[in-house]
């Protein structure tokens, strides 16, 4: 599979100088179970483009079925980036997305071919519109510790004590901030003294914005819902069961980044033979419903200005075929 082994966020290229190489790439967003991925493939059948993944629980290995990752052959046929990156206990943030597709678009347009980017984790495509700060460092140790401290609090009071420590950070989370966003909004104060906000106004960015042309997918809530439920079905089917078992068996538990990913998280107290696997089947339907919302709210209120919303339920091919004439 084309750069799905290699993370360039190592890379020791200077970072402003990849960001001012990149011309605008394309990038199609939408809700879960949407077509990203089908429309994605047929606009590589018009485009000489290769897709970046910008989805949060693909970069994962060994989490296939249930991110819905594309198939080999779809690899094969198209260069695909963002894949396979991390393992399911090791954090992998918008900020090391940022950094290495930055270098995945450098190289790609040196072979004369164009960026696509397509998933739905919008805070992905956000580090590159708009940068995020140079972290601070932080002390290894100290973080380790206070990782597993915020993982024994349930997310209620997660959101509460940012609350009072970032007020601005927790409305702008209220929203459409998982769990994930909640402790990672929480280590900058408690590790630095300075919350998430004050860094985000005063710290420099890392790199200059890209400014993709973004694509939406868009389609009535209820033919959503319905993609989702036959989705799940579909995993279900190709056997997400097994998959989560063998996650687990590999010794990944819900604390783990990955791990925390709807349609994994709900499988677990299924196997520990605590639920039923029809209970745990309705809530990872349920969780994916409510993650398809907060994705709508977070595009309709944080995309750049000039996204073109396109009805998902028309063909692929009529949709690839309207964003090759409008990018044109």
């Amino acid at each position: 599979m084309s750069g799905s082994t290699r993370d360039p966020a190592d890379s020791t290229r200077d970072s402003e100088q990849v960001g001012e190489e990149i011309r605008s790439p394309l990038a199609i967003v939408g809700p879960t179970a949407s077509g990203k991925t089908a429309l994605s493939i047929e606009v590589a059948k018009r485009l000489p483009v290769e897709i970046i993944s910008m989805d949060s629980r693909q970069v994962y290995r060994g989490m296939d079925i249930g991110t819905a990752k594309v198939s080999p052959a779809q690899r094969a046929a198209v260069p695909h980036y963002g894949l396979d990156l991390a393992d399911p206990d090791e954090r992998f943030g918008a900020g090391r997305f940022a950094r290495a597709a930055r270098e995945w678009m450098v190289a790609i347009e040196e072979r004369k071919r164009m960026p696509l980017l397509v998933g739905g984790t919008g805070f992905f495509l956000r580090a590159l519109t708009h940068p995020i700060f140079r972290e601070p460092a932080l002390d290894p140790a100290r973080r380790e510790r206070l990782a597993g401290q915020l993982a024994a609090m349930d997310t209620e009071a997660l959101r509460r004590w940012l609350e009072r420590l970032d007020p601005p950070t927790a409305a702008r989370l209220q929203s459409w901030g998982g769990r994930q966003r909640l402790i990672r909004a929480l280590e900058l104060p408690l590790l630095t003294g300075r919350p998430l906000s004050w860094w985000h106004r005063h710290a420099p960015p890392e790199a200059p914005p890209i400014t993709p042309r973004v694509f939406v997918l868009d389609m009535p809530r209820e033919r959503l819902y319905s993609s989702i439920n036959a989705r799940v079905e579909d995993m279900v089917r190709d056997g997400l069961v097994d998959e989560v078992r063998v996650l687990t068996e590999a010794g990944y538990a819900e604390g783990d980044p990955g791990m925390n990913a709807t349609g994994y998280i709900e499988l677990l107290p299924f196997l520990r033979g605590e639920i039923a696997l029809d209970a745990a089947l309705e809530q990872v339907r349920r969780n994916t419903r409510a993650y398809a919302r907060r994705q709508l709210t977070w595009f309709r209120h944080q995309l750049p200005n000039g996204a073109v919303w396109l009805d998902a339920t028309r063909p692929a091919g009529e949709l690839a075929e309207e964003i090759v004439r409008i990018s044109a």
